[in-house]
């Protein structure tokens, strides 16, 4: 398992050590047809990929790393797939992340700023009835 196929197509093994991923990443990335115009089954039923999986999966990685989910990437391997470049759709995506990345960036200031607030006031020793009346009375507001 693993060797090259004699007509240069490769089996499972193989496109899983040159890509670096694991067995069972390739063959659920071909589940969810992420790698559809490269793979085809044999008489005997093993996945056999065109040499172009490995280009296709690093693609793939390197997408992931950049936060595109894979449905995002399996559109726009579709469009590659058409014979279209799909350099535009691509910025679209990455133009998105980087919104939600500051959307998540303001949102861990608030935060911390709220959590800063809260040491800023922080009792070691609150009163016996806060004691008795919450939890932790520090965090519930009831000390401020």
């Amino acid at each position: 398992m693993g060797a090259v196929i004699t007509d240069g197509r490769l089996k499972i093994g193989d496109v899983a050590t040159r890509s670096g991923l694991s067995v069972k990443t390739v063959r659920y990335y071909e589940e969810i047809g992420l790698l559809a115009p490269t793979v085809e089954r044999s008489n005997s039923g093993y996945r056999l990929f065109d040499q172009s999986v490995i280009n296709r999966l690093a693609f793939v990685k390197r997408a992931q790393s950049l936060g595109l989910s894979l449905s995002e990437i399996r559109d726009i391997l579709n469009i590659s797939d058409r014979g279209e470049l799909p350099c535009e759709e691509v910025k679209q995506h990455l133009a998105m992340k980087v919104a939600e990345i500051d959307h998540q960036i303001t949102a861990l200031e608030i935060l911390k700023s709220e959590l800063q607030q809260l040491l800023n006031h922080w009792q070691d020793h609150p009163s016996k009835h806060l004691q008795d009346t919450t939890i932790c009375p520090n965090i519930q507001g009831e000390c401020q």
